[in-house]
């Protein structure tokens, strides 16, 4: 490759990891809030399933989302469709494949009340996605190809073909990939059909937002046979693809041990280091050489991918924790117990932030409104405690059926006297909306009858509860 292109990829790579403490904190749909779909949901509006559309849209444009890209591209390739006809169908099977997926997850919701995020608290189950990326990683470094076994096929050409079948299955393990990223707008909406229990509308939702979320890939699968069939782009390309899956296969594993947190410092330079890191990384070679050359060439790109894929992990990280340490203006307890009784013994309100560390959106309301002065200022006068689902917890667990939680951030509010005030925050919303709920509780429960829970009591959210 042209010495110009290499500097300017390497250019790219250190824009790219440099500006990670602004993009790590961009929410999963890319908006400040739910765009307002719990309201619309809550007061039956048709317009909730063109939220949920759109939501799903600004979610596939979202960084968290790209390395899905490859997935499509390998199953939509020039070399996988005979032609346009054959890559539109294809396109649309995947994109099926994914709205199957949701509509399943509101149909749990529906049933059950569960959301699938609260699954990514198993390290399991975040072991399993790491070890799909990193299967896809290899792929798309040459190491074997994505296609189904050989006797699958042969079954499978009985009943249409390899291709729709796997195309289709291709589609319910991206959304499955997908999940962790979706944010707001999917929280919003398992909240709402957890707490009414409706499956039409828990289905009928889901897929709506399925399609927005597929959206992207489905014109990118319709129309990349107009991409160049070969070259030496292609290369750079998949290399680029795997190092983004390889990044973040790693990002998730480490974000499963909340114990190597200390590891990224939250000092600017950390950021820069990184950066500078990720740049020699291409310069080596880690997206223009190939495992497929002489042992030198070989040697040079698996060095350069270390860096590459070293420096946007160790950059995310530190980008994390300058997040961190700009919410640290919030006096966080992080025993529930212990800010009840402080709460109680001084006869103030509390905040309670059900949160974890995988949670984008969580990390997005730490980022635009936990760290806002005239937030701070207001929530002085509050008890404050961080509720963490960042790990699998008997305590969390029973909490969050306690409050009937059934999506990440979700921000309850009690006021003085121990009772949980109506609207409860889900979701990465506005500072100003933050503030007004702030602000309203102190009167939120004058001339309500406090309710009780009790062992017979369904775990949902009520109206001014008495919670202590």
């Amino acid at each position: 490759m042209r010495r110009p292109l290499l500097l300017l990829l390497a250019a790219a790579a250190f824009a790219l990891v440099a500006g990670l403490s602004y993009l790590s904190g961009v929410g999963a749909t890319g908006a400040a809030s739910d765009l307002g779909l719990a309201a619309l949901l809550g007061r039956g509006s048709a317009l909730a399933f063109a939220v949920a559309f759109a939501g799903g849209v600004l979610t596939s444009l979202t960084p968290c989302v790209y390395p899905l890209i490859p997935i499509t591209v390998s199953i939509f390739g020039a070399r996988k469709a005979r032609g346009r006809g054959q890559a539109v169908l294809l396109s649309a099977l995947y994109v099926l494949g994914i709205a199957v997926m949701y509509s399943g997850l509101g149909l749990a919701a529906s049933l059950s009340g569960a959301a699938f995020g609260s699954a990514m608290r198993s390290p399991w189950a975040v072991g399993l996605v790491a070890l799909v990326l990193a299967a896809m990683s290899a792929s798309m470094f040459g190491l074997f190809d994505l296609q189904l076994p050989s006797s699958w096929q042969e079954r499978l050409n009985r009943v249409g073909g390899a291709g729709h079948a796997g195309a289709f299955g291709m589609g319910l393990v991206s959304g499955i990939v997908a999940a962790p990223c979706t944010g707001p707008v999917l929280a919003a909406a398992l909240a709402y059909v957890a707490t009414q229990g409706s499956v039409v509308l828990g289905v009928a939702i889901m897929f709506a937002y399925a399609l927005g979320l597929g959206l992207l890939f489905f014109l990118i699968g319709a129309f990349s046979l107009s991409l160049p069939r070969s070259g030496p782009w292609m290369e750079a390309v998949k290399s680029a693809f795997g190092v983004a899956l390889a990044a973040l296969a790693l990002s998730f594993l480490l974000g499963a041990f909340p114990a190597t947190g200390p590891l990224f410092s939250a000092a600017r330079a950390a950021v820069l280091v990184a950066a500078a890191l990720a740049a020699g990384g291409v310069l080596l070679g880690a997206l223009t050489r190939s495992f497929h050359g002489p042992g030198r060439e070989r040697a040079l790109k698996a060095v350069g991918l270390l860096l590459l894929v070293g420096g946007i992990v160790y950059g995310t990280g530190a980008a994390g924790a300058r997040e961190r340490a700009r919410a640290q203006g919030f006096a966080w307890l992080h025993a529930y117990d212990q800010a009840v009784a402080e709460a109680r013994a001084q006869g103030r309100p509390m905040i309670v932030d059900f949160w974890a560390d995988w949670c984008a959106a969580c990390k997005e309301l730490d980022r635009t409104v936990w760290s806002d002065p005239r937030v701070r200022a207001e929530a002085a006068r509050f008890v404050t405690v961080k509720v963490d689902g960042t790990t699998e917890s008997d305590a969390f667990d029973a909490l969050a059926e306690r409050f009937g939680v059934v999506g990440l951030p979700t921000v309850v509010l009690l006021d003085a006297h121990g009772r949980e005030v109506p609207d409860r925050i889900m979701g990465a919303v506005p500072v100003e909306e933050m503030l007004s709920h702030l602000r309203a509780v102190d009167h939120a429960c004058e001339g309500h009858e406090p309710s009780r829970t009790g062992p017979s009591t369904p775990p949902v959210a009520m109206a001014c509860t008495a919670r202590w």
